[in-house]
């Protein structure tokens, strides 16, 4: 190339400079903002990639060299602690084990317990008098024309039932006999309780249905000393007698308890 056509070249690029100098406009800014960011942007990538594989490359190394670098004697003590912590855990199983089963034990025993409290207060209920009563039994009907029953004697009937395993006694489906229970004579017929029962009598009696009926019929006993004084006794059994009376409960007016 020619020497003077060289400075013609700075010269042309020396006055396009001049010209943009002059009307104050620069360089493209599309082209220039184009070419950084695309840039920045590969080497982010190829950085975050070799980071990566940095990162890969490690874990690898990490999981490979876990057990390689350590002596027969540090494997020894290593399985030992593993085999330590196993016997550990097997024990805190058994001792989880052995409490959940004591729960499920104690807590059977503490339903049984509740059902037998239960059941012990229905029977007492029961012999108080203050629930009815369904069961075999027996009833005693006593005729007494001629006046000639009077408490005693309806008291030594209860008597004979109770001896017998009488469980609930009602006269006249009216008045519950209990242990507590007064007969009493009034004009107008028996005080049982605080029922007044007239004559003719029914008695019902819950129990074994065959001991009562034989307790009652017994020679010389209840029934030939009712009739020996003018009235007359009847005994049937029923498998089925239903006592609705109920006691009254009294109200201790002196003892508490002691709970």
């Amino acid at each position: 190339m020619p020497e003077d056509e060289v400075p013609d070249e700075r010269s042309a690029a020396a006055d396009e400079e001049t010209a943009h100098e002059g009307t104050g406009e620069g360089p493209t800014p599309a082209s220039s903002g184009r070419s950084r960011p695309s840039g920045m942007r590969v080497v982010a990538a190829l950085l975050v990639g070799v980071l990566a594989f940095a990162v890969t490359v490690q874990v690898r190394q990490d999981e490979a060299e876990d057990y390689s670098n350590l002596r027969g004697v540090e494997l020894v003590e290593l399985l030992k602690s593993v085999d330590a912590a196993n016997g550990r855990l097997e024990r805190q199983i058994e001792e989880l084990t052995q409490t959940r089963d004591d729960l499920r034990s104690s807590n059977r025993r503490s339903d049984e317990a509740r059902r037998q409290a239960r059941k012990r207060a229905a029977d007492l209920a029961i012999l108080a008098g203050t629930v009815g009563a369904t069961g075999p039994g027996v009833r005693i009907r006593i005729e007494d024309p001629e006046g000639v029953v009077d408490a005693g004697t309806v008291l030594d009937v209860i008597e004979e039932l109770r001896d017998a395993g009488a469980e609930a006694i009602a006269v006249n489906s009216q008045a519950r006999v209990v242990g507590q229970t007064a007969f009493v004579d009034v004009e107008t017929g028996i005080l049982v309780g605080t029922k007044t029962v007239k004559a003719p009598y029914t008695i019902e009696a819950i129990g074994s249905a065959s001991t009562l009926s034989e307790a009652a019929q017994i020679r010389g006993g209840l029934i030939d000393r009712l009739k020996a004084n003018g009235a007359s006794a009847s005994v049937t059994t029923a498998d089925d007698i239903t006592i609705t009376a109920l006691a009254e409960s009294p109200t201790p007016q002196y003892a508490r308890s002691d709970d």
